[in-house]
């Protein structure tokens, strides 16, 4: 394919109003050596997404990189020195400018790179076309492997041999699902799915904590359900999760949030989790932390007492769910249950704006407040406070100071 050099479309040329960016640029793009903004801030600005992130290429070696900001007193980070990458820092916005390479060898996840000075060597060594476009900062856009065409057509495809790309780092099996799942349309490219299902053993090498990072970007990616399905099918997402997924659940899930923000941890429930055992396991295989385990821990156990069920329970019993489990865990656990019914879906919005909208209850009583009245410490204590909760409860959480008291001297004299 023949390089293509022309005139930057309006949306990505718009980056360069960033007086930010183009110092950076300015301060490589000279003196024998050149600099182009690459990857995922142009392919972003051409689909119309937002940029939050910048990459520069350079034929200046990182040594080269340091000294220019040194001497221009702008700060520099040697975050990969090995690899050739260089955090640049303008007023508070980091940016990180990478010096052209290309591999000497891989171990299917770690390459031996050396410097190069070619663009098109350094663009051919990336994963898929949409990524690999460069732009000068006169606005001459790069596309040496039909990158352009594909944004346009939100086709997602690796550069070249989808196989040998793979081989270079196995990471991109799940970057592959993870980027058609937030850039692309329509079908995923055969031959690369083919690919993925022959590479699929290099899985084993990937360190769960990269793993579980790329399942969750593609749980919040726009496409989730479909795309996720699809691998699902394939036979590649069940093992690295240790269960059977439930996509069919997953999109349920999505279409019943519809507008929502992206929640990935409780798509991932809706996934793979039907008891808090589940979630228990998903801590190991994906590396959670624990606020995480413990969301899906909490969640399942309330998703327990709602399996099976077409309708909500009435509206005043939620309470009682709320005081027992918590909000957050009733409401992931009412979308659960909406999404493994698909009925009444009318029914299950108006149980969660219910529960999110409804006082949570929080028992008035305490163990020093019987203590105070002459009840003894130990199991007296204990079996008297759970006795007032569950006269509390059966009352329907009342908050009058008179009719507390009632409910305390009703305890005490029993």
């Amino acid at each position: 394919m023949s390089t293509i050099a022309i005139a930057a479309p309006p949306a990505a040329k718009a980056l360069l109003e960033r007086k930010d960016l183009i110092r950076v640029l300015s301060l490589l793009d000279t003196d024998g050596e050149e600099a182009r903004l690459v990857g995922g801030a142009l392919r972003n600005a051409l689909l119309r997404r937002p940029v939050e992130e910048f990459d520069i290429a350079t034929t200046a070696t990182p040594e080269t990189v340091v000294a220019r900001a040194r001497a221009t007193k702008l700060k520099s980070v040697p975050t990969g020195v090995a690899h050739g990458t260089v955090m640049l820092v303008v007023d508070g916005k980091p940016f990180e400018v990478t010096s052209l390479r290309e591999d000497v060898e891989t171990d299917g996840r770690h390459a031996k790179v050396r410097f190069s000075r070619d663009f098109e060597t350094d663009a051919k060594r990336r994963d898929f076309t949409m990524n690999a476009l460069s732009m000068r900062r006169d606005a001459t856009l790069y596309d040496y492997v039909g990158g352009l065409a594909d944004i346009e057509a939100r086709r997602l495809r690796f550069i070249g041999d989808p196989a040998a790309r793979i081989r270079e780092d196995y990471l991109r099996i799940l970057r592959f699902f993870r980027f058609a799942a937030a850039y692309a349309e329509g079908p995923l490219d055969a031959q690369a799915v083919l690919a993925c299902l022959r590479e699929r053993d290099g899985l084993a090498r990937l360190s769960r904590e990269r793993v579980r990072s790329e399942i969750m970007k593609l749980l919040a990616a726009p496409r989730a359900g479909d795309v996720t399905r699809e691998f699902c099918e394939t036979g590649l997402l069940g093992p690295l999760l240790a269960s059977a997924p439930h996509p069919a659940r997953l999109i349920r899930l999505l279409r019943f949030r519809g507008d929502a923000p992206s929640d990935p941890l409780l798509a991932l429930a809706a996934l793979c989790v039907n008891l808090p055992e589940d979630a228990e396991r998903l801590r190991d295989r994906l590396r959670l932390s624990n606020p995480e385990t413990q969301r899906l821990v909490e969640a399942a156990a309330a998703f327990v007492t709602l399996h099976g069920l077409e309708k909500p329970p009435p509206l005043p019993t939620l309470l009682r769910r709320i005081f027992r489990y918590g909000r957050q865990a009733l409401c992931d656990a009412l979308a659960l249950a909406a999404a493994e019914s698909d009925a009444c879906p009318a029914f299950w919005q108006e149980a969660l704006a219910y529960a999110r909208a409804a006082k949570e209850p929080r028992l008035p009583f305490s163990g020093a407040d019987l203590l105070a009245r002459g009840v003894p410490e130990g199991k007296a204590l204990g079996d008297t406070l759970k006795d007032l909760q569950a006269r509390w409860i059966e009352a329907g959480f009342p908050d009058d100071p008179r009719r507390l008291a009632e409910l305390l001297e009703d305890v005490l004299r029993k």
